[in-house]
This record gives structure tokens, C-alpha cells and sequence, in this order.
């Protein structure tokens, strides 16, 4: 989507540039080529211009989504690679039936363009390159034959750039993965918790935000989880123990939600679970799956521990029409929950816990 975007901004200039040379391209076009080549190329040439900056203008407009930078990038490298090929027909049709003595405005013009046009396709790398293989080889291929030491000249000096470009095309294309990388790991810690590797509450916050926005009325459901039995055990056996629990805990909600669901993770031993309107557990009872999922006994360092949790369940937008009002149902939901709820037992006694270490 990026690349698509960069291009979506770029290839206007590009449009310009072409459509500023095609009239000057025309007329020092050669006297001896047919009227097709010298008037009929440059003005197919300016009238896909003048479409392309149309359709970019309309472009512009709409959202960009993956599928249509998609359908961009393909449609640019297809739509790019035949204008050069035309350009470069243009250029070596004059080159051949003009005097030595013009040959090289010709290949100045061709070179500019392809190297103009190279650069303001630079975000895709096929496209780039493919101009200017297009653009650069024919032309240099007859420089290099004519004979003519300046001319030869030309062609090895134009090759070289031709060179550098690419690789600064190959290298800025490298330098772009590697800032989206950095940017999605950037934003993964901004959203997940550092030891479940759960979500966290921001990223749950965002995620509601975006289901309750005007226009959208499809139902979801949130469930706060409170563990039961927690503090006695981090108490008990420390809190590096405990943070083994809640990484125990986080397996199992990724466990009983798959990809149906967000498992989040709000701080100390408080979770929550976002089903989304198109889950297939949108109509589970997701408080006794989650439940189940918690019955069996955690084992933390060969040490068995039973805990499990107390859940408030909200539905939006039955019970609530914003993230707030949500928020508090299954916050009072929970608390009804837990207080009707024994606190489970640690299936384990110091001795056992004594040779858990030992071991």
C-alpha cells in the first residue's frame, strides 16, 4: 500500500514532465521519418498523459485499500512499460533517419525521460528498472555502434548512471522494508504486553473504537476476566512464579480463542477477550468456553496450580452504545460474578513446592 501510495503522488510529475517534452520531442523530430512517427507517437504520448493524470486525479480521491494498491502496482509497471517501449521506438526510428550530426539530441531526450521516469517509479522496483532497460539499451546500443568516439563515449557514461540509478532504486527499496519492519515492530509493542505477549489495553481500546464508529451496527461482545486465587499463589511462591501463571493463563485464552477472537491482557492478572461480530463464536457462551478452557491445573515448574476467574460478559450494543457504557456493564457483570465465587485451591503443599525446586 505504500509503494502504491508513493506512486499514486509521484507519477503526476512524471505525467507533466512527458507532456512538457512531447510538443519540443515532435518538432525535432527527423525530416525523413513517416508522420506517424515524428507528429502520430508524441501525441498518443501527450493524450495518455493527459488520461493518466485524469485517472490519477480520480485516484486520489478514493481510499486506499491493499487490493487496489494491488491492481496500482500492476497497472503502473504494465501501463509504464509500454509508453517507454513507444518512447524508445520513437528515439531509434528518428536516430536512424536523421544526419549523424542530430543523434544526439535524440538520445538526450530519451535518456532524460527514461531516468525522469525511472525515478518517479523508484517505490516499484519491476516498473523502475523495466523503463529504463526500455529506455536506455536500445538507444545506447546504437551509440555504441555508430563509431563515433563522442557518441561511444556517451553511451559507456550513460550506462554507468544507468547502473547507479538501479542501484539506488535496490537500496531505497531495501531501506523501505526495513522502515515498515521497524514501524510494525514499533507499533506491536505499542499494542501488545510485554510478558504474555498478549494484546494490552490500548490495543483493545482501538479495536472497539474502530467497531463502534456511526454506520456500523453489527454486534459484538467483550468479557472481563478477573483470576481467582492469584494473589495467594503469587504471595506464596513469588512473583516470578506468578508470571509464569499469567503466561499459562494467556496460552490458554490463545487456546480457546484461536483467530475467532482478541485476547488482551489489561495488567496484573486482569484479561479480556473481544469477540468481533463476524467470529464464529459470536454466539458461543463465551464465559463457560473461556471457564473450561481454565479448569485444568496450570503447571509451573512441575508444580500443579488450579486457578481460575471470575468473567463479566456485555454485549454492544445491547448494553452499552459506547466503549464506556461497555466497559462498566462488564465491569459490574464481573464483580457480580465474583462475588458469588470461592476462592479456588493451590493443589500443592510446601513440601511439594520444596521438591519442585529441588528437581
Amino acid at each position: 500500500m505504500l509503494r502504491a501510495q508513493r506512486v499514486e503522488t509521484q507519477t503526476p510529475m512524471m505525467y507533466l514532465m512527458l507532456l512538457a517534452t512531447t510538443p519540443t520531442a515532435a518538432w525535432a523530430g527527423a525530416a525523413d521519418v513517416h508522420w506517424g512517427v515524428k507528429y502520430g507517437m508524441p501525441a498518443v504520448l501527450a493524450l495518455l498523459c493527459v488520461l493518466g493524470l485524469i485517472e490519477n486525479y480520480q485516484s486520489r480521491q478514493r481510499r486506499m485499500s491493499l487490493r487496489r494498491a494491488r491492481l496500482m502496482v500492476k497497472k503502473t509497471s504494465r501501463v509504464s512499460g509500454w509508453v517507454a517501449l513507444m518512447c524508445s521506438s520513437w528515439a531509434v526510428f528518428n536516430w536512424l533517419s536523421s544526419p549523424p550530426e542530430n543523434h544526439a539530441s535524440f538520445a538526450m531526450i530519451l535518456t532524460m525521460g527514461s531516468l525522469a521516469t525511472a525515478y518517479c517509479l523508484s517505490s516499484i522496483r519491476f516498473a523502475a528498472i523495466l523503463n529504463l532497460v526500455i529506455g536506455v539499451v536500445p538507444i545506447s546500443v546504437l551509440m555504441l555502434s555508430s563509431g563515433v568516439p563522442a557518441e561511444m563515449a556517451a553511451a559507456t557514461s550513460l550506462i554507468l548512471a544507468t547502473a547507479i540509478l538501479v542501484r539506488f532504486i535496490m537500496q531505497g527499496h531495501a531501506m523501505l522494508a526495513s522502515l515498515l519492519q521497524l514501524q510494525k515492530q514499533t507499533r506491536d509493542l505499542a499494542n501488545s504486553d510485554p510478558l504474555t505477549g498478549l494484546a494490552n489495553r490500548r490495543a483493545l481500546d482501538a479495536t472497539i473504537a474502530e467497531l463502534v464508529k456511526p454506520g456500523k451496527d453489527a454486534p459484538f461482545k467483550l468479557a472481563l476476566l478477573d483470576l481467582d486465587g492469584f494473589k495467594p499463589v503469587n504471595d506464596q511462591f513469588g512473583h516470578a512464579f506468578g508470571d509464569k501463571l499469567l503466561c499459562s493463563v494467556a496460552d490458554r485464552l490463545r487456546e480457546c480463542l484461536g483467530d475467532d477472537g482478541l485476547a488482551v491482557r489489561q495488567g496484573g492478572d486482569e484479561f479480556a477477550v473481544l469477540i468481533p461480530p463476524d467470529s464464529p463464536l459470536a454466539d458461543a457462551p463465551i464465559a463457560d468456553r473461556i471457564l473450561i478452557a481454565l479448569v485444568r491445573p496450570h503447571v509451573i515448574e512441575g508444580v500443579p496450580v488450579n486457578v481460575s476467574a471470575s468473567i463479566g460478559v456485555a454485549q454492544w450494543p445491547i448494553d452499552g452504545t459506547t466503549a464506556d457504557d461497555l466497559f462498566d456493564f462488564a465491569d459490574r457483570a464481573l464483580y457480580q460474578a465474583k462475588a458469588g465465587t470461592r476462592t479456588p485451591s493451590v493443589l500443592n503443599n510446601q513440601s511439594n513446592r520444596q521438591t519442585a525446586q529441588a528437581g
